[in-house]
């Protein structure tokens, strides 16, 4: 039974409906709890897979944050293992930042529900065929990564030319949260009510958005995550 390794900052940023693709592909779950102080581990070991949650540092500070640092490391021996990963918000910057791309503030935070674009590059990924061309997607970040090298550009919205990408064969980053729930969404409008403010945008507008743009989303975040999963059996058995 593989064994996904997790990188988890904050307990309000979980794997949301990615668990339930792992669970219902027979996968465990280890998760490294980075917010209760648990060590980044040298390696994967015996694990199958890594994903990086996101989380509200930077990339950029790991004078403040050194477990960034170790993150990068772990990441780069998961590219060279040439497993699957998966990295989300500050994961996929992660990603990006092993693969040597510049990651910096963007010229202003990006949080909601905004439309995701496919590139055309989607229709023949793994993860990504067969998907809508648009769909609204949920938002939360203000940090920005550029391209990496041999990366593939999957994604794309209005203000962020890079919110999902592919490199190799199994290692995903996505810039938006395809995985939040309904509670997680409604939970980060409070615990982070000041970026909220920050950003001029509307508590209200966010929950409003979650009637109409959530169960979409989900719908296509099962698939997606459904065909991650797979992955694992994949790469298992190569």
């Amino acid at each position: 039974m593989p064994e996904v390794l997790v990188l988890q900052h904050l307990t309000c940023e979980p794997l949301g409906t990615i668990e339930e693709a792992l669970r219902q592909a027979g996968h465990t779950v280890r998760f490294i709890r980075i917010q209760d102080g648990q060590p980044v581990p040298p390696d994967m070991g015996d694990s199958a897979a890594l994903i990086a949650l996101g989380g509200p540092m930077g990339v950029y500070e790991q004078a403040k944050y050194p477990f960034l640092t170790d993150e990068i490391r772990l990441i780069q021996h998961a590219l060279k293992l040439e497993i699957p990963i998966l990295g989300v918000c500050l994961g996929a910057q992660l990603l990006a930042s092993a693969l040597g791309a510049e990651v910096r503030p963007g010229a202003r935070q990006e949080i909601g529900w905004h439309p995701v674009r496919l590139a055309s590059e989607a229709a023949g990924d793994a993860l990504w065929h067969e998907m809508p061309s648009m769909f609204e997607g949920f938002h939360w970040h203000g940090d920005v990564f550029a391209k990496p090298d041999g990366a593939v550009i999957l994604a794309s919205s209005a203000l962020i030319p890079h919110q999902a990408f592919r490199f190799g064969a199994a290692a995903y980053g996505l810039q938006f949260h395809l995985e939040v729930t309904e509670a997680v969404v409604r939970n980060w409008t409070t615990t982070f009510a000041d970026e909220l403010t920050e950003s001029d945008t509307k508590p209200d507008a966010i929950i409003s958005g979650i009637f109409e743009h959530l169960t979409p989303m989900q719908k296509i975040a099962h698939t997606i995550f459904d065909r991650w999963a797979a992955l694992l059996e994949r790469t298992e058995h190569s």
